[in-house]
């Protein structure tokens, strides 16, 4: 079971997640901003949102991105707690909607860097197998694991092995879906359980150091709009493991 509770400060990736997130430390994170929407670099180890007992999140500091006077950003999309990288945010109504629309409609290209225990026995592949979230009998409703079962959604995900080595792989994954979890529990079915995970791995491990990144974004809002694409920099926790599997730096 997936238990919803925020992380001890001695196992997260780089130390306590702060109580306080400043304006410059999030500025810093911006990767690309325009008047219709940012997109940050997310840290790893903080939540998006208030969930269960999580009370430190990225919401909170979201007003740090506002003009004076005006409406902060809001959520586009999620990525996990432990998941680092790029995430869109909304700055008007219109984008908000309209960034719904082009995530239901797969118009956002999303991929995703990892690090994995375990080789693919391919070099490429389509990882395609249906998940199913379940909530155990008179368990907590924020207590919940997510399974591959023929009767769930409908999820599909590419992979490519950018690398490898010490019997571990760099995967490049596109995720054509997007549901929870998706990723993790894909890599997992495979045999190759990412590093660091807490919940799909062979063993119940701390959570925190997950080697999962959002790593780049791309999109078009409409036709009078440039197209945007911006690429998040490997986190220092993950960036021993990907170069003893071939990364060479950015």
């Amino acid at each position: 079971m997936i238990p919803d509770s925020p992380l001890p400060d001695s196992l997260t990736p780089n130390g306590p997640v702060p109580e306080t997130l400043t304006a410059d430390q999030l500025r810093a994170r911006i990767l690309h901003r325009d008047e219709q929407c940012f997109v940050i670099d997310k840290p790893a180890g903080l939540a998006v949102h208030k969930a269960g007992r999580i009370t430190d999140h990225l919401e909170l500091y979201l007003p740090h991105l506002s003009e004076p006077g005006g409406e902060p950003p809001k959520l586009a999309h999620r990525l996990d707690r432990d998941t680092a990288g790029c995430l869109i945010l909304g700055r008007t109504p219109w984008a908000l909607k309209r960034f719904g629309q082009m995530f239901a409609a797969g118009h956002v290209e999303k991929t995703y860097w990892a690090v994995a225990e375990g080789i693919p026995e391919r070099e490429t592949g389509v990882i395609d197998l249906p998940l199913l979230k379940k909530i155990e009998p008179g368990a907590a409703r924020s207590s919940w694991t997510i399974l591959p079962d023929p009767s769930g959604q409908p999820a599909v995900t590419e992979y490519r092995v950018l690398g490898s080595g010490n019997g571990r792989s760099w995967l490049e994954l596109r995720p054509r879906t997007g549901r929870t979890h998706q990723i993790r529990v894909h890599c997992a079915a495979i045999g190759c359980p990412l590093v660091g995970e807490p919940f799909y791995g062979p063993e119940r491990r701390p959570p925190g150091t997950l080697h999962l990144l959002a790593r780049s974004v791309a999109f078009r809002m409409a036709f009078e709009h440039a197209p945007v694409s911006t690429i998040a920099p490997a986190p220092e926790h993950m960036r021993d493991a990907l170069s003893a599997c071939g990364w060479q730096g950015e």
